[in-house]
């Protein structure tokens, strides 16, 4: 099929960031298999991946709505709700979690008031967790704003979030 005759359904708002999805769109033929590289794309440009944007490459992509949602789903990197200001990842990997990650998160569940997927009310602290970092010789593990923490205890994971919610 002609690039000419690919038909684009129309971006969801005038917003500008959208001319930066579609140009990603189009460097890659404008086919499924720019699929991730276009999600990198939306989540850098807004944030996180709401269910407009979903819909939006899954039409221009010619992808079935159900295999953008479980790519989406399915990489710890992508998200599906504004994060906060600071993002706090605790690792659950088999090493960080006999190694303790689980209280790690239980601490800061505890000091922020949030669980796991949730973003404190006032936008500053968002808490996730990942089914693995990929450092399990540093367990247990964390990444604090996108720098990964190792050796941690839920004191230092406690001091780094309360830093954060105090700024």
């Amino acid at each position: 099929m002609r690039a000419s005759s690919v038909k684009t359904v129309a971006v969801p708002s005038d917003d500008k960031r959208w001319r930066l999805v579609n140009a990603t769109m189009r460097r890659h033929g404008s086919e499924p298999d720019a699929l991730i590289e276009t999600l990198h794309t939306v989540q850098e440009a807004f944030g996180y991946l709401d269910d407009t944007a979903l819909r939006y490459v899954a039409s221009n992509l010619k992808a079935p709505l159900s295999r953008v949602y479980g790519v989406a789903t399915f990489y710890n990197f992508f998200t599906l709700k504004p994060q906060g200001e600071h993002n706090c990842v605790v690792c659950l990997g088999t090493a960080c979690y006999i190694k303790g990650a689980p209280q790690i998160l239980e601490s800061v569940e505890n000091l922020a008031h949030i669980m796991p997927g949730e973003t404190t009310p006032d936008k500053k602290v968002s808490l996730l967790i990942a089914r693995c970092l990929g450092t399990c010789g540093l367990a247990p593990a964390a990444v604090f704003d996108g720098e990964v923490a190792g050796k941690l205890t839920a004191d230092d994971a406690v001091h780094k979030v309360q830093e954060w919610m105090k700024s």
